[in-house]
């Protein structure tokens, strides 16, 4: 093992000195395991580090979307038997799926796992676990994380969960994908300019960083949306044009664009008396408002926008506009994600389509309650009680029972087979309201010390929340708690009253 461990570290600083640039569609992590196969037994704990054994992992991610990756890891271990005193060894792998949540002013990236794995004994059993399990990676560089990552591994077949902490590197590799969105910040770049595209001028066309993301053909330094002259390098002062004879006037105005001249003259020597009327430096001969001062740009007619339309072509004269709609602006649509004809701004619900009488939310269940405001989104119920169905007479006439029916060894929080019929019931209520949650709330009497007392009701509760797991109950829609011998409903003085305080009490809540 003191051999595999250096390996490891040999593996994790080269994977530090390969790194290079971010944004890598595949990765592969090297892990050293903590294994915690003693902590979730009777009389365990999670503080017995003595008590873990070692371990190592290799994974392989690909990543499906912009926040979620898949991950298949392999994984190599030595665990104790503690019933046998051996050691023995232990090989499985995994299939799940990471979501992360990026900060873009942030080197540390957290995440949450879940999925399927297949762990086996050496020559022993075999099982199947889910896990479930967070972590974090600390940024070293562009390809380069230190990884740190707990798991808690529910067993499925033999009964025994397990807890798995991990460090290690994660290093990526393969081809940056064209139009993804920036793993450091969130942010798309279309173009690949690199100018993301919330500050990218024209976001849709490759440009340059130093004119804000836009392109300028002729590399005279004005972007081509404002160059006239595009295809000619030119002068920032004449809009991108060239001046050749120096006159100051731009030479795609300049009638003699090779003889200095005057702009009286529209650019030419002067050789008459050119006459202008009004002022504005265009001959009468070639200004098209002869009697309204104007500039060159327009022939010599009023542009009270400055938009490059003349005013009497000018459909709004006062507004700037572009040339194509007759000097008009632009009008841009309103962002609206999810095409329902509410615009993002005002959309509770962005990303899924809905009404507008509820803001852009959908109603799922058609009670009425849109689903922003619905408690049980997706089971009918009334208005005054959040959309969630009410619970029937008898399903809380059930719950009632079971507080009074689940029954334990003298002492212990090990449940007796008479127990099993009443939970199967609670199990079966639960299937039937998939929007509610249950609470489980473990209680005793005050015979035997407080602290003892607030441990025995915690195991109790914990106990009842064990076996609806076993049941196909998911464990993120149950909660267990031990409040002891502090909230007694009867007199504890009394044989009567005790036997009444000690209960095990299960509460429906809306999930939402």
């Amino acid at each position: 093992m003191k051999k595999l461990s250096i390996l490891f570290l040999v593996m994790l600083f080269s994977g530090l000195m390969l790194a290079q640039s971010p944004n890598y569609s595949n990765g592969i992590t090297v892990k050293k395991l903590f294994l915690d196969f003693e902590s979730q037994k009777e009389g365990g704990s999670l503080t017995a580090f003595k008590d873990y054994t070692h371990g190592f992992e290799l994974g392989l991610s690909h990543r499906l979307t912009n926040n979620i990756s898949l991950y298949i890891p392999g994984k190599f271990g030595v665990v104790k038997d503690s019933m046998q005193g051996a050691y023995k060894t232990i090989l499985g792998a995994d299939a799940v799926l990471q979501y992360f949540f990026y900060n873009e002013k942030s080197n540390i990236v957290p995440y949450v796992l879940g999925g399927v794995g297949y762990m086996k004994y050496y020559k022993g059993d075999k099982d199947v676990m889910i896990p479930l399990g967070a972590g974090l990676n600390f940024k070293v560089n562009d390809r380069a994380s230190i990884n740190i990552q707990s798991e808690y591994r529910i067993s499925m077949n033999l009964k025994k969960n397990v807890l798995h902490h991990g460090i290690g590197i994660v290093y990526t590799f393969g081809d940056v994908k064209k139009h993804t969105v920036d793993m450091d910040g969130g942010f798309k770049d279309e173009d690949n300019d690199g100018v993301r595209d919330d500050i990218d001028l024209c976001p849709q066309v490759k440009g340059v960083p130093a004119l804000n993301g836009c392109p300028d053909s002729d590399g005279d330094g004005v972007p081509d949306y404002k160059d006239v002259c595009p295809d000619v390098k030119g002068l920032k002062s004449m809009k991108g044009c060239p001046d050749s004879d120096g006159d100051g006037i731009a030479d795609n105005e300049d009638e003699c664009p090779n003889m200095p001249g005057k702009k009286l003259n529209n650019g030419c020597p002067e050789t008459n008396t050119v006459k202008d009327r009004d002022g504005d430096g265009v001959a009468d001969n070639a200004d098209k408002c002869p009697d309204q001062a104007g500039p060159v740009s327009t022939s010599g007619c009023p542009d009270r926008d400055g938009d490059g339309v003349a005013d009497y072509k000018d459909k709004c004269p006062n507004v700037a506009g572009v040339a194509r709609l007759g000097g008009c602006p632009e009008v841009k649509t309103a962002p609206d994600r999810d095409g329902d004809g509410v615009p993002d701004v005002n959309d509770k619900c962005p990303d899924r389509a809905g009404l507008s009488i509820y803001q852009g939310c959908p109603d799922t269940d058609g009670d009425g309650l849109d689903d922003f405001n619905d408690r049980c989104p997706s089971m009918a119920g009334p208005i005054e009680n959040k959309g969630c169905p009410k619970i029937t007479v008898e399903d809380k006439k059930t719950l009632d029972v079971a507080m009074r029916s689940v029954q334990f060894d003298l002492g212990k929080s090990s449940l007796k087979a008479v127990s099993y019929k009443i939970l199967n019931q609670v199990a079966d209520i639960m299937q039937r309201y998939p929007d509610y949650n249950l609470v489980i709330s473990g209680h005793t009497d005050n015979t035997g010390s407080a602290s003892k007392n607030q441990k025995l009701s915690t195991d109790r509760a914990k106990a009842c929340y064990n076996y609806l797991i076993a049941q196909g109950i998911d464990a993120g829609r149950m909660t267990y708690v031990g409040y002891g011998e502090s909230r007694p409903i009867a007199n504890n003085k009394t044989l009567r009253g005790r036997s009444l305080n000690r209960r095990v009490e299960f509460s429906l809540v809306p999930a939402k």
